[in-house]
């Protein structure tokens, strides 16, 4: 029986570690394990289709539960021959609750070269001090899968949509990217949606593809809010609140006061920039991805002074705290909301 291929030793990233088990390059052990279950799922599953047939799944794919076994039972399944396969895949889920883990130290010194063990330890990670994460880096891979940030979702949504034929306008990343944030998972379902929609002739996502298929105006949106706020728009700016009271469903108070705190938390970081007015350098200063990001800062700064965006994050602290019921027994978030863009913009 021949030997599965094995990974080269990399920094692993999810990238990575797919290219190689599409490769057949096989790691004995992957211990899986972060705060973003999506790429931990997405490279669980690449490696079960990667190193198994179909029709082999049945005797060669044992999948284990963390809480319901010990690591001498993960061992014992590992150390077995595949059926009629090149190798086997041994998958522990929610490995974070196995105990007295010396039987699998002791695998790792000499691992089962046709098994290939797969840890999943989704929302926390191991202690990397310990013996036992120490042995799975230098066996095989230990990869941690963590959130992504605000500036690296439009990147994510672009090479997403971009790896399966279609192309998305800048607007309908920014607004995808505010209205649903960085949970993956939801993210990625959302995308998948908009795939399915589109013709065969024509792979472009809209603004309106993403209002009718995800339920987000393209007119009446977060992005749209501060894109008005950063120009003191007033009119549109009550437009978009009038919107928000009149469908409630459209946004999240609790999603819309972080948000806007965060735009004006930075807009107050923006004016220490020793070349604020340098897109480029702004860009670099507040950690953005791209300059053109900055727009909304720089509109921000000739809009607003220093000393009225220091009120400004005061107030919406304010409405924060009434908004979870502090000094607040009766104002709707609606109110709340009207409120906090009365005092932005005047």
């Amino acid at each position: 029986m021949a030997a599965p291929k094995q990974a080269a030793k990399q920094t692993a990233t999810a990238d990575t570690i797919i290219r190689d088990v599409k490769a057949k390059m096989f790691a004995p052990v992957y211990y899986l394990m972060g705060a973003e279950t999506y790429y931990i799922d997405l490279i669980a599953n690449a490696i079960v289709e990667n190193a198994l047939m179909p029709e082999e799944c049945d005797f060669n794919l044992t999948v284990l539960y963390g809480p319901d076994t010990t690591a001498a039972q993960v061992v014992d399944v590992a150390r077995r021959y595949p059926m009629m396969s090149d190798r086997q895949v041994v998958m522990v889920k929610e490995a974070q609750n196995l105990k007295h883990l010396e039987p699998l130290e002791a695998y790792l010194k000499q691992p089962q070269a046709s098994t290939v063990l797969v840890l999943c330890h989704k929302n926390g990670t191991i202690d990397r001090r310990k013996k036992v994460a120490q042995m799975i880096e230098q066996k095989g891979v230990l990869f941690e899968s963590k959130q992504l940030k605000d500036r690296d979702l439009i990147p994510f949504i672009e090479k997403y949509l971009m790896q399966r034929g279609a192309t998305i306008d800048l607007k309908s990343q920014q607004i995808i990217a505010d209205s649903i944030g960085a949970d993956l998972n939801r993210l990625v379902g959302e995308l998948d949606k908009l795939l399915i929609a589109l013709s065969s002739d024509d792979k472009r996502v809209t603004p309106a593809l993403v209002e009718k298929q995800i339920g987000v105006s393209k007119d009446f949106n977060v992005f749209e809010l501060k894109d008005a706020i950063a120009n003191r728009n007033v009119f549109k700016a009550n437009q978009i609140i009038k919107y928000f009271n009149d469908n409630p469903k459209s946004v999240n108070f609790f999603y819309l006061v972080p948000f806007l705190f965060a735009y004006f938390q930075n807009l107050m970081i923006a004016y220490y920039c020793p070349q604020k007015n340098n897109p480029d350098a702004l860009a670099a200063w507040l950690d953005l991805k791209f300059s053109w990001s900055t727009k909304e800062y720089l509109s921000g700064m000739r809009n607003y002074s220093g000393v009225k965006v220091m009120q400004i994050i005061s107030k919406i602290r304010e409405i924060d705290a009434k908004g979870k019921g502090l000094d607040n027994p009766s104002t709707s978030t609606g109110e709340l909301l009207k409120e906090l863009i009365f005092f932005i913009m005047h």
